[in-house]
């Protein structure tokens, strides 16, 4: 059975969610959280898009972005697949970091992003949050 498209819209606002697979722990160290976060700066430059919050949990990620003339696909391909590449070598492993695709979710109401924003800021202390323009 062929995948579901995703919805992409030049310029939607998405929240974005990927997980460990089976459930597990994807952030171990300072460290792994700085590489995913720098992974994602790269891609920032090379494929402009506006990242207005995030929150990185031990087995499970959440971004709040504006997508622009890349795909939202295209985005998240690079940054998971550059960190699952990071991850299996640090750790001497092999097979998926992530479980299944990212779930992508278009944000169509001002309320949905309020309480968004606010979910993503108020996740639990041990998560790394921070705003980027």
């Amino acid at each position: 059975m062929a995948r579901k498209l995703r919805l992409e819209v030049e310029g939607g606002l998405y929240h974005l969610i990927a997980r460990g697979n089976d459930r597990q722990d994807i952030f171990h160290s300072p460290e792994d959280r700085l590489k995913f976060l720098t992974l994602l700066i790269k891609e920032k430059a090379r494929s402009p898009f506006f990242l207005y919050a995030y929150c990185l949990m031990t087995n499970h990620i959440h971004l709040l972005l504006e997508r622009q003339s890349e795909t939202v696909g295209n985005i998240m391909q690079r940054v998971l697949g550059g960190y699952s590449r990071y991850y299996n070598r640090r750790y001497k492993r092999v097979g998926h970091v992530f479980q299944g695709r990212h779930r992508s979710i278009l944000c169509q109401s001002d309320q949905y992003l309020a309480e968004l924003v606010r979910y993503i800021h108020l996740n639990p202390s041990q998560g790394t949050n921070g705003v980027v323009a």
